[in-house]
This record gives C-alpha cells, sequence and structure tokens, in this order.
C-alpha cells in the first residue's frame, strides 16, 4: 500500500484506488516513508550527488517521472534558500510537475557534505521531499513543519546519527512523531 498526501487522499490498495479522506494533523511520517525509501548509506560527495542518489530512490519507487527534471526543480529551490539547518540536518524539497505523489525519502552519508546551514556546518543527514505541483501549499507546509518539529528534538538528531537500519529509523521516527 502506498499512502499519497493530498487534502483529498487516495490510497492504493491491491491496484485499486479508494478514496479516503486523512486530516492533515493526523498525517503520519512513518506512513510517508518505507524502508525503500531510506539509504543509510549514501555515497555521495557533494551536494549534487545527494540530490542525485536521492531522487533515484524516488524513481525506482514511481513516486516521480523524471530524475532530471526533479532535479532541475530541486535545485531552482536550492538557489531561493538555505535548506541545511543545524547539527548536520538538511530538508531540500522541490515542487514538481515530474512528481506523481507527494514523497519524502531520507538518506545519510558516511562523511558529512558541504552544504549550506544555518549553523555553517557541514550535512551528513538528508530529509528529501517530493512535492506534486498540484497538491496545495498547505500540504507541503505541513509535512515540512512536522519533520522540523521533529527535529528540533537533540535526541532524535543524536539517534538519527547513529541508527543502524532502515527499520531502526522508521521506529525512531514513528516512537517520536506519530
Amino acid at each position: 500500500m502506498a499512502i499519497i498526501i493530498r487534502e483529498k487522499e487516495q490510497k492504493y490498495v491491491e491496484g485499486k484506488n479508494v478514496r479516503m479522506n486523512i486530516r492533515l494533523e493526523d498525517l503520519e511520517i512513518s506512513k510517508v516513508i518505507t524502508k525503500d525509501l531510506i539509504n543509510l548509506s549514501l555515497q555521495a560527495t557533494t551536494k549534487l550527488e545527494v540530490i542525485e542518489e536521492l531522487t533515484h530512490l524516488l524513481y525506482r519507487n514511481h513516486c516521480i517521472e523524471s530524475e532530471k527534471d526533479f532535479i532541475k526543480d530541486v535545485l531552482y529551490r536550492e538557489s531561493q534558500g538555505i535548506t541545511g539547518l543545524e547539527k548536520g540536518i538538511a530538508i531540500p524539497h522541490g515542487k514538481s510537475e515530474s512528481v506523481i505523489k507527494t514523497s519524502l525519502v531520507i538518506g545519510r552519508t558516511k562523511q558529512p557534505i558541504e552544504w549550506e546551514s544555518l549553523d555553517g556546518n557541514p550535512i551528513d543527514i538528508f530529509f528529501l521531499f517530493a512535492v506534486k505541483s498540484s497538491d496545495t501549499t498547505t500540504v507541503h507546509i505541513k509535512l515540512l513543519q512536522k519533520v522540523a518539529t521533529l527535529l528540533a528534538n537533540d535526541e532524535v538528531i543524536q539517534s538519527l546519527q547513529s541508527v543502524k537500519t532502515k527499520q531502526e529509523l522508521i521506529k525512531l521516527l514513528s516512537e517520536n512523531y506519530d
């Protein structure tokens, strides 16, 4: 089952579209993130490589139609302002026509990457948001808000740095967010 984030929500059950209503405040990261949308061993050594690797995960999981178009839109957003927060975390995002379903992919590099951040430090944990152009800004902002709230917790950030498996990461997000 894939959960798609929209104001008028749909879920896919055994290949069939089924309408359902989900209130934005009930949105659960653990239902947006699956093991297939996590890479705890990114090989990237540059900002562009991080975006490319995470974008490829989105493409492989049928969240976007075009890697090239989505990367272009993410890079455009990156040129508009800083997406690096503090303590090694960045939340790059792109609103794009190539997005099939609004999604969130998470990656971690072995070594911190040079990335514009609020504290001036490099980044090693990335939450990349892929936002469907037709989705309202409210959904996008609400999801960003929920992730930012989660990342305000120093213990969660420490745990993000040390989780060993995708399942541990999903459990961490579920325990501290849902």
